[in-house]
């Protein structure tokens, strides 16, 4: 949103003063160009490095733009607890983001994840409700955050998987300094591609890119051993924190994309254990996914290919998962076969950073 958007809303200076602090460590990202040969050809990943933003993760983007957006519009007031359902991201970005402005802020979230994000956000002064299979998993987490927003006051529900300020985040912002990055360095994207976990990266990115470039194919990605966007309901299980989680959201416009990458997590475990070891940078297992995805998007094109995604998280929040143990490699994996050739920065748009 403009800068001054919120100078007709009556907030406290403490309040503006965050937020102001807030806008220049969230965003404005610099893009890491990495050159590959996968079978016999190759081709450019262009990834957005979203473990630099504040928290660590591209959530951070959303969890800024849908509280900017609350308090404009007075459903979000200081004093107000913030509670929301999540599977580890979002909910240290609103931890983070949230005490930083002066909130209290509660997370449920299904206990089957990782340690190190239940312990990110209790860091950050937030408390956890672990909720299990049983309870509900994470459908229950989110019938929990309405039942107490129904019978207590002072609640403020972001909502991320229903709130188009969500979408707008990445129209805005991600979208936007992709486009910019990416003709600052004389590129144009053959396709784009992300992990669905709300969908607004897909949806708010393709929007951007878009107008930008009219028919640049976008692409949503999902873990092969859980096909949810595919079948339209939960079904299997998959290691890929953050995406694909038991529905599709209310954001995703499936008929607004391009048809759904399937990539597998084992492959995903691989990949990204692989950019580790190989370039340094230490990023989630959503990241190694994306790259595949990538990789396999880039194959329907002739020469040598450029496309763009996002690397969302760094690989701190996976130190007790399967990221750090070895992983067998199957017949159909793409990693065995990939080459990392090179590693180019584009560095961050001369524009200051925003949400």
């Amino acid at each position: 949103m403009p800068v001054d958007s919120l100078q007709q809303v009556s907030l406290p200076e403490y309040t503006r003063h965050r937020l102001t602090a807030l806008r220049e460590l969230v965003g404005n990202t610099p893009m890491l160009c990495i050159d590959y040969r996968f079978r016999g050809r190759t081709g450019t990943v262009c990834a957005k490095a979203e473990h630099l933003n504040l928290s660590g993760s591209i959530k951070d983007r959303m969890a800024l733009h849908i509280l900017e957006r609350a308090y404009e519009d007075g459903s979000l007031r200081p004093g107000d607890r913030i509670v929301e359902a999540t599977s580890g991201n979002t909910g240290i970005a609103f931890a983070a983001i949230g005490s930083a402005l002066g909130h209290k802020v509660v997370i449920y979230m299904p206990d089957w994840m990782s340690r190190e994000r239940m312990d990110l956000i209790r860091s950050y002064g937030a408390e956890v409700v672990s909720i299990s299979k049983e309870q509900g998993g994470f459908l229950g987490s989110i019938d929990c955050c309405r039942r107490l927003a129904e019978e207590q006051n002072a609640v403020f529900l972001p909502r991320q998987f229903e709130n188009e300020a969500n979408v707008e985040a990445h129209a805005q912002g991600t979208g936007p300094e992709i486009i910019a990055q990416m003709r600052y360095a004389g590129l144009v994207p053959d396709a784009f591609v992300a992990g669905v976990g709300t969908g607004g990266t897909i949806m708010g990115v393709s929007q951007a890119l878009q107008a930008a470039w009219p028919g640049v194919p976008c692409h949503p990605v999902e873990p092969a051993e859980s096909p949810t966007l595919t079948t339209g309901y939960k079904v299997g299980s998959h290691r890929i924190q953050g995406i694909s989680d038991e529905f599709i959201p209310e954001i995703v416009r499936l008929s607004e994309v391009e048809d759904v990458i399937a990539i597998h997590d084992g492959d995903s475990i691989l990949m990204a254990q692989m950019l580790a070891s190989k370039l340094g940078l230490a990023v989630g297992i959503s990241s190694g996914c994306n790259f595949l995805a990538a990789v396999t998007a880039a194959m329907r094109f002739e020469g040598s290919p450029t496309v763009a995604t996002i690397f969302c998280d760094d690989n701190k929040k996976y130190l007790s998962t399967g990221l750090l143990r070895e992983e067998p490699v199957r017949e159909n994996y793409m990693t065995p076969d990939l080459e990392l050739l090179d590693l180019r920065v584009i560095p961050r748009c001369g524009w200051p950073s925003r949400s």
